[in-house]
This record gives structure tokens, sequence and C-alpha cells, in this order.
């Protein structure tokens, strides 16, 4: 079996499947939200599924209720486009049958469990039926036109239900489906996917339902959300050729859910271990978000940095980066790149010379300049006596580099500076020989705020913090509107305004231009993102992702 063919080939699974994954994020927002709510918070097909299968995602709610949500008619398009191809019309042949569920598995790695011959894996398309007879009409048309463009079809009884499939063409995929009893029509890539759908229906110990992870991810699932994932990470890493260093968290669901000001999707990570180190919670946004501007393009804030690297969010960090990079310092160095820039100029360790002393309140921020490459940086951390030693061993650590340190005043502001003298060559005339001047390059400054120590890589940066001191980001009403989604208490937020950093974030990860093409309605109305992790339960890790939208 060709271990090259793709599920795009699914003419009615693949249409359905991306308006799972793209109405989800680009159409779920405005107008009248409230009224858009799925009639269970968990998907009916799971029973089909294998509790070894690596992912499954399903949709909650008809995809004819988005049509309240849709702009310029891009939803209706997209169901037009994509089944074109096929001769089927969407309003005519299945609208009058689709339910309020459509579920899409990767139910193996291998359908024949065959190395020799390559790896294919299994997919699985649910679509739950109001109308059984109709939807055996719409599977049996569906074959017919297939047969008509030249495939052989096959069709067998299998445990008492009729399944229809036809050979592979050399410009389509195989395909298989069958109307099980009254509730679900099932499509597939292979007739053994759906005989595995079948079996783990009539033997409940094979199928998702009887997985204690997913009994238990279930459990963390808000009421009303409009889609669920669920991922089975071990097998996700297998999937991928990987073999992690570190896997602590075993599986993850994942919600999208409505909100006035946008979209939720709330994840919770399951471990069976106990998580030794949880992140200490926030009951409010930290203060030193204060002495952020809101001309901000990124902020991350919290509490307590010098546990960073053995905490429950570092640990799974460096087992996400790992599942989808294969290493985690590729995607630090790039998102990260003026801290990465900073320990090298100064040659520091971040999280054994500044993190390890961090132990209240800190807030990092880059500010973004559209002239320049590598934007300017702040870090705010609430003052303390671990703090007063750090800042003595940064200044032994400059002084060792041969920086100095220089007294300032900023608006009659104290100001301590780290600078370098240079020499710079001046044009002269040959005859009275080589004519130099010195120059002094700030290499990063620091000055005292109320109880809040602040950082910054250059002179107009403190300068804004100072002379702007009523338009910070926590003042900021699109900041406001961002952690209002987010539950409290929490560990801290991850703001990301996505009008200002689009043009870093392109330049420092290339491939976000290739998603920007694929979801340009989506980003075209995104203005920010913010990230947080909530909840104190030692064998489990819960936080969201909320979209702001413009329109919103």
């Amino acid at each position: 079996m060709n271990s090259q063919r793709s599920f795009i080939g699914f003419i009615v699974a693949g249409a359905i499947a991306l308006l799972i994954a793209i109405a989800g994020f680009y159409w779920f927002f405005t107008k009248s939200p409230a009224n858009l709510i799925a009639s269970t918070s968990e998907p009916g097909a799971a029973i089909f599924v294998s509790k070894l299968s690596p992912a499954m995602v399903s949709l909650l709610t008809n995809p004819d209720r988005l049509q309240a949500l849709e702009r310029e008619e891009e939803l209706s398009k997209l169901k037009t486009s994509l089944f074109a191809k096929s001769g089927i019309d969407y309003k005519q042949d299945v609208q009058p049958w689709l339910g309020n569920e459509i579920t899409l598995a990767i139910t193996t790695l291998d359908i024949d469990r065959d190395p020799e011959n390559g790896q294919q894996p299994g997919y699985l398309l649910a679509l739950a039926t109001k109308q059984p007879e109709k939807s055996r009409e719409f599977v049996e048309l569906l074959f017919s036109k297939r047969a008509l463009s030249g495939a052989t079809l096959a069709v067998e009884e299998y445990k008492g239900v009729k399944l229809i499939s036809d050979n592979s063409q050399p410009e389509k995929d195989l395909l298989a489906g069958a109307v099980v009893g009254e509730g679900f029509v099932l499509f597939a890539n292979d007739p053994k996917v759906l005989k595995d759908a079948i079996n783990n229906v009539q033997a409940p110990d094979l199928n998702l339902t009887s997985s204690p992870e997913y009994q238990k991810a279930t459990k963390e699932l808000p009421k009303g959300g409009l889609a669920v994932a669920f991922l089975n990470l071990p097998v996700v890493a297998k999937w991928q050729g990987l073999e992690l260093s570190e896997q602590l968290y075993n599986s993850e669901i994942i919600s999208l859910a409505l909100n006035p000001k946008g979209l939720l999707a709330e994840t919770t990570f399951l471990t069976s271990s106990e998580i030794l180190t949880p992140s200490a919670t926030l009951s409010k946004p930290v203060g030193a978000l204060q002495y952020v501007p809101a001309s901000a393009g990124l902020a991350i804030s919290g509490s307590n940095l010098s546990n960073l690297g053995e905490s429950d969010l570092a640990k799974l960090w460096r087992q996400a980066t790992a599942s989808i990079y294969g290493s985690g310092e590729d995607v630090v160095s790039r998102l990260a790149k003026p801290l990465v820039d900073v320990q090298k100029q100064w040659g520091i360790n971040l999280p054994e010379d500044i993190f390890s002393w961090v132990q209240g309140e800190y807030a990092i921020a880059l500010l973004p300049e559209k002239e320049q490459t590598t934007p300017h940086w702040i870090f705010v951390v609430e003052k303390s006596e671990s703090v007063e030693q750090g800042i003595a061993r940064l200044d032994a650590i400059a002084s060792s580099n041969g920086l100095s340190i220089n007294p300032l005043t900023i608006d009659k502001q104290k100001v301590s500076a780290w600078t370098e003298l240079t020499t710079a060559a001046k044009k002269s005339d040959p005859k009275e020989g080589a004519s130099f001047s010195i120059e002094t390059k700030v290499r990063g400054l620091h000055t005292t705020l109320g109880n809040y120590e602040i950082f910054t890589s250059d002179l107009e940066t403190i300068n804004e913090i100072l002379t702007t001191k009523d338009n910070s980001l926590i003042d900021n009403p699109n900041f406001q509107d961002s952690i209002a989604a987010i539950p409290l208490p929490n560990q801290g937020y991850i703001y990301l305004d996505w009008t200002k950093s689009q043009n870093l974030l392109e330049r420092q990860v290339p491939i976000l231009k290739l998603a920007e093409v694929l979801g340009k309605p989506f980003f075209d109305n995104l203005r920010s993102l913010t990230v947080s992790s909530y909840g104190t339960d030692t064998r489990s890790l819960k936080g969201g992702v909320f979209f702001q939208l413009k329109n919103s």
C-alpha cells in the first residue's frame, strides 16, 4: 500500500475535516455567540475509536449553525468548492441528514501493521445522522458517482453492517463507507478501518470511552464547547518517529468555546505521576506590568522564576517542543532571540545568572521596531534581598566583560547604565594621519521604580517607561479584554499583540507565513492571543489560549 496516500482523497471526509479545522478558528465569532452552543460536551463517535488512537477531533454542532457567523460567504464557498470535485451537492445531498457531530480520528499508525511496506495511518470520519435512510442514500450516491468515474466497487456484510468500498484509481485514494445503526455515517481510507470501528463498538473495552485517561480528560471539558480534540501523546510522539527523553504528560484534551470577545481554547494535560512542583498561582495580574508600555508586542508575566526549569510548565514545554521539533533549542532561540543575544553578548546563562534570583513578580516584554530586526526588551522584577544580590552579580559580570557602570539621570530619575567605550575612525587628510573618535555604547540599563527593578536594552526604552507612565500595558483596554477571558487564579500570562508582532514573528519563524496564507480570514481578524495556565491539581496541567478578534 502506498504510504504517501493522503486523506485529501476522501471527497466528503476531506471537506468535513477542513470544516472542523478551519471553521472552528475562522468563523466562530461575532453576531450571536450565545446562541451557538453544543448540545453535548462529549463526542458520541468515541465508541468507534480505539483507545490506542493517536488523535481525535470533533465538531459538536451542525456546520450549518456556523452559517450565522460567516463573513463574505467564505464557509459556503469552502463547502461548495470541496464537494464540487465529487459531483455532490452539499445542500441537496448532505444537509438534510447531517446531525450535530462530526468526528475525525487517526485510528492507527499503520493499517496492516507491516513495516516492510511503509506506514499507512488509518483515518476514520464519523458524521452524526438525523435521517438514517437519507444518509444511506447519500452513501450509495457517493459510491455510484465514483464507479461512474472508473472505480470498481466492493460490497460486503460485516457483523450486520453493509460496507462499500472502491479500488484506488491513480488520481484517487481508496474510500470505504457505511451507515452504522441509526446514529452515524462512517468513512475511512480502508475497509479494515471500518471493521475495526465496528469491533470497537461491539467490544467496549477496546474503544476510547473505556480508557481511564480519556474518562479523566472528558471530566475537564467545559459545558457548551463547540469542538473538542483528544491526543494520546506517547502515540503522537511515536507517529512523529520520536523517542522522548522526558515523557511526563500522557494525554491532552482541548475544547473550543465562544466568548463575546473572541475564541477560548482550553486544554488539559494529564499525567499518571505526581507533578512535584506546580507553578505558583496569582489572584490578579502582576504589578510589574504597570511598567510595560502599551506598545509592547509580547509580554510574559508571572511569579518566581527561580524554579522555572523544574516546574510543570517547563516540563510541558520540553515535551511539546521535542514532539514538534525534535528539540526545544531551535524554537526557543528563534522566539526569544533578543534574550539569546543578551546571553551571548554578556557571556551569561539566563537561568543561573538571572532567573535564579527572581522569586517575586516579574514581567518580560519585547517592543518591536519597524526599522529594526531585533526588538527592544524590558525585564521588570519585584525587589527583594535576592534581587539586590543579583544586580551586584550582574555588575561583576559586566565589569569582567569590559563594561563600565555609569550613573545617568533621565527625567529626574537615577539610572545605572552598563556602557562600553569604542573607537571609530574619522575621515581626515592623509597627510595629517588617522583620526579617531571615542563613542559610548549602552549595553543595558536598570533603575528602581516603586517596589520594582526595571532593566532595559537601551535608552529609548527606559525613557519611554519613565515619560509615558499613564500608558502601560496593564491599562490597555485590549489587554484587559484578553485577560478577562482567563480564569483566576492563574500562573501568569503570555500576551502577544499580533498586529505589532506579526513582522517580527514572520522573520523569526518563517513557516508562520505559510500558516497565514492557509488561514488568511483568521489572521486578518486576529488582534492578539493570550496564553495562561491555571489549576493546582498535581496530576494535570490546565490552561487556555484566548484569541481576541478585531471585530468582536
